[in-house]
């Protein structure tokens, strides 16, 4: 084949990766590649790693020659900012190359499919490698100039000292902890350093503490619970406890928190009011049986089923009690009582009854209507 027709077989192939669903396709295989290789790039939030990848994927596959400022630019970003989420170069680098074997392997197979010959096939991947090394460069130099700009300052010492503490790791000092005062641990999904760093100026505002990036999530150690902003993210705190006890509440947090964001919570909440809520959300098979046992009479494809739900698991949130569910729901009364009374005849279950229902009783309909809620 001459080379002007490898020339045109290739930028045909280019092209074709350019087509916004192709392109989307690709991103999205590139994510499940990045996350599966590393673990700790899998820690962060999904459409964190899906922020990234969609703008290197799109200047990677847009770029005829070397990579443009825009895609060292974006590398740079890439490399800084999981240097300053906790996330290790080496696992970064795993990323990476996963991405950089799956895009390439999609290269080829999509070749296979328009039936672009070997020669263009190869002259594609050899571009693209070339261009993606000039990335990976970029982005590694920019993690090892972060790190080491990192470690140099006090902000950095303070955060791996809180790292290790809600690890379970005992650090040579805590300072500037007191290893005898009491902290709350307050946990978030917040993983962009900006907005991370933003929120910690309001965690530490009341009082002492530490504040910083933990397994790739904005995490703190606070004397006191601050007053935050309305409609703050979602913030998970447990009771206080001395640094050399809070590794083992962090993770209960964390647990509370993927509990919180199944349910669409926001703001802060403290550990112990999310108890019920954890643990109904780590048995789901149960939350199922029951749904099934005393719901099987609600459609989830009906919106009124649906109200129907939500005013029912209102109205045991609000102890049974018909004018405080009407003003949690912004709805009369009356409105309330009807619906209690279909939702009665449609699952042929009372939700309150002073002779006849148990605390068993109200808490198996309330994870009932959590989980279908949830889940349908």
């Amino acid at each position: 084949m001459a080379e002007p027709e490898i020339d045109r077989a290739r930028i045909r192939l280019i092209e074709h990766a350019r087509d916004p669903a192709v392109a989307n396709t690709i991103v999205q295989a590139l994510v499940r590649a990045s996350r599966a290789a590393s673990a700790a790039v899998a820690a962060l939030p999904e459409e964190e790693v899906h922020r990234h990848v969609q703008v290197l994927v799109d200047g990677v596959v847009t770029t005829d020659r070397a990579p443009g400022a825009q895609v060292l630019a974006a590398a740079e970003r890439l490399g800084s900012e999981r240097a300053r989420q906790g996330v290790p170069v080496e696992a970064l680098l795993d990323a990476i190359q996963a991405s950089r074997s799956c895009l390439i392997q999609m290269i080829i197979d999509q070749g296979r499919q328009l039936a672009v010959p070997l020669q263009a096939v190869l002259d594609a991947v050899v571009h693209l490698d070339r261009i993606t090394t000039v990335v990976l460069h970029r982005t590694v130099h920019t993690h090892r100039e972060t790190e080491l700009g990192m470690a140099r300052t006090r902000t950095e010492r303070e955060t791996q000292t809180l790292r290790q503490l809600l690890h379970g790791e005992q650090p040579a000092s805590c300072a500037p902890l007191t290893a005898s005062a009491a902290y709350h641990c307050v946990v978030s999904d917040i993983s962009d350093p900006t907005l991370a760093q933003q929120l910690a100026t309001a965690l530490t505002a009341p009082g002492s503490g530490l504040c910083g990036l933990v397994d790739g999530r904005l995490a703190a150690l606070v004397t006191r619970l601050p007053r935050l902003d309305d409609d703050p993210p979602l913030l998970v705190a447990t009771p206080p406890a001395t640094p050399a006890r809070v590794a083992s509440l962090y993770r209960l947090a964390r647990r509370a928190l993927q509990a919180g964001r199944a349910a669409e919570l926001t703001g802060l909440h403290r550990l112990t009011d999310l108890a019920l809520l954890t643990a109904t959300h780590a048995e789901p098979e149960l939350g199922t049986l029951l749904a099934a046992h005393l719901l099987g009479g609600l459609d989830p494809g009906d919106p009124f089923h649906r109200d129907l739900a939500e005013t029912a698991q209102a109205y045991l949130d609000h102890r049974g009690r018909i004018e405080p569910t009407a003003a949690a729901l912004h709805i009369h009364t009356n409105t309330v009582k009807y619906r209690l009374r279909r939702f009665t005849e449609l699952t042929g279950h009372t939700l309150t009854g002073a002779d006849t229902t148990t605390v068993a009783d109200t808490t198996r309909h309330w994870w009932a209507l959590q989980h279908w809620l949830t889940h349908s």
